[in-house]
């Protein structure tokens, strides 16, 4: 009979942040495609682009028309497309969509009339990186491949580490299902690991998943409930953050406050953190806690509006930890609260963002001081 022991030397470890993402930079090093397909009806714009281009070293071929570019496309790779958004017969509108359906890493540049901006923001949309207006200056040609070039690598990359994250989700769900007890804290410490990548991108936020998790689980603690409930807070706290890798960078490290479209773009975390998360069933109640971390005793919170104590106590006690830990935190456009001026501030918040029996615990574990990751008053 094979024991758990031996069983976990078949087992992937965790995700290494670091080596999915070398591996795959290796893939972006492989992919040394310099192949570019200009697509344009006239005869002497394709000629001068494909000329310039390939003095450039790339390796051109070039489309008199829509259906042309995506019989070459169907033929073998290109990294960028130079495409006309007016041709005859297919346009370039028609284009882009069936151009990336048979190859979603081609980046693609549109050539458009200066009255054309409005069907070149419409392709934009569709999925082309940029756009140029004819008569097409040299130099904007350059910059605009070499823009399109590094995004593309970026896309590739991006997609990459997905991809990993994504099978990596997979493996551990069936592997879960073998083995529940040996891989919990195995599954557990992926998604950690996946926020330790992400907060280790923005100097402010480093630590902040693992802060609230020990500062919730003392609150808990303080309020009397059991050992399987100050655990499940902890492991909520772990994972709270975990849908900020749906998040854009641009908004998460923004410096200084949210619009309103940038807020509520911020809010879909919480929802994203409950998809990536829903097939480790075994989580049980910790999901519970996670999907109310944002709900405010008052009922103003998200994602739900709940209110009181149709909010579960872990959702009200990281509810609580969480504010304290981004008061106490520096900003990149505030300095940070001292533990004591954030006691005074979230007291003025008990029975409006926080319950007010879970603010004097938190109280409590703040004055006592025993917990090493807090501030100093």
């Amino acid at each position: 009979m094979t024991t758990p022991a031996s069983s976990m030397t078949a087992i992937r470890s965790p995700i290494d942040p670091v080596r999915a993402i070398e591996v795959a930079g290796a893939a972006m090093v492989e992919d040394t495609l310099r192949r570019i397909l200009v697509v344009d009806d006239e005869t002497t714009i394709r000629l001068a682009l494909s000329r310039f281009l390939r003095t450039r070293g790339f390796e051109v071929e070039a489309a008199d028309s829509g259906s042309a570019a995506l019989e070459a496309i169907e033929r073998q790779r290109f990294a960028l497309m130079l495409c006309d958004l007016r041709m005859p017969g297919m346009t370039g509108l028609e284009v882009v969509p069936q151009a990336l359906q048979r190859d979603a890493d081609l980046g693609i540049i549109m050539l458009t009339a200066v009255n054309d901006a409005s069907s070149a923001t419409e392709a934009l949309n569709s999925g082309a990186f940029d756009y140029l207006t004819k008569p097409v200056e040299l130099p904007d040609l350059q910059a605009a491949v070499e823009r399109a070039m590094l995004r593309r690598m970026r896309t590739m990359e991006r997609r990459a580490v997905d991809r990993l994250i994504r099978e990596e989700v997979a493996l551990r769900t069936v592997q879960l299902e073998r083995e529940k007890g040996a891989l919990r804290e195995l599954t557990v410490s992926v998604a950690e690991t996946l926020i330790n990548a992400m907060e280790a991108k923005d100097l402010y936020l480093r630590g902040h998943s693992q802060r609230v998790a020990e500062l919730g689980a003392a609150i808990a603690a303080e309020l009397g409930e059991s050992d399987h409930v100050v655990e499940l807070v902890h492991t909520a706290g772990r994972l709270h953050d975990v849908g900020k890798i749906g998040i854009r960078e641009s908004v998460l490290n923004k410096n200084g406050p949210l619009t309103a479209d940038e807020f509520s773009h911020v809010k879909d975390h919480v929802k994203i953190g409950l998809e990536i998360l829903q097939p480790l069933g075994h989580l049980g109640d910790a999901l519970l806690f996670i999907r109310d971390h944002h709900e405010h005793w008052n009922g103003m919170g998200y994602p739900h509006g709940r209110s009181g104590e149709d909010i579960t106590i872990g959702g009200r006690v990281l509810t609580a930890a969480d504010a304290f830990d981004a008061l106490t935190s520096k900003r990149a456009y505030r300095d940070p609260m001292s533990a004591a001026a954030t006691l005074d501030y979230l007291h003025t918040q008990a029975g409006k963002l926080v319950q007010p029996q879970v603010y004097e615990a938190l109280r409590r574990v703040v004055e006592r001081g025993d917990l090493p990751t807090l501030p100093q008053s």
